[in-house]
């Protein structure tokens, strides 16, 4: 299955965190090589760091480290992104989406409202 891992299901399973659902878990640990990580996901996190709002590591190299592609952003996702419904006003959110609609992958996501947009959700 491929999967498009959102910004918290990322960090969870880098850090092992029982929040992480065992259903999204063990999705990921099967999907292997087929499991990526958004770029919107890295400058989420490194703004989030830069505001003193996220005390954890730096995403890109754990991710890369862990075996994850990063999922370059590109035009047309976002301007998928900026067309969807406004059921989401996180702009790093909306990219995700965009890119799990275009990419055709499922999205790993604990927040129920991305599921609104139609794509595909496993927590």
């Amino acid at each position: 299955m491929r999967l498009l891992l959102d910004t918290q299901a990322i960090v969870w399973w880098l850090e092992d965190d029982p929040r992480l659902s065992a259903r999204a878990a063990e999705a990921i640990a099967r999907a292997g090589t087929d499991a990526v990580v958004s770029a919107a996901s890295v400058w989420e996190l490194a703004i989030k760091r830069a505001a003193g709002k996220y005390p954890g590591d730096d995403l890109l190299g754990p991710a890369e480290a862990a075996g994850f592609t990063i999922l370059t952003i590109t035009g047309a996702h976002g301007k998928l992104a900026g067309e969807l419904p406004l059921h989401h006003r996180d702009p790093f959110d909306r990219v995700i989406v965009a890119q799990a609609i275009i990419e055709d992958r499922v999205l790993v996501t604990s927040d129920a409202v991305l599921a609104r947009y139609g794509v595909p959700v496993i927590w």
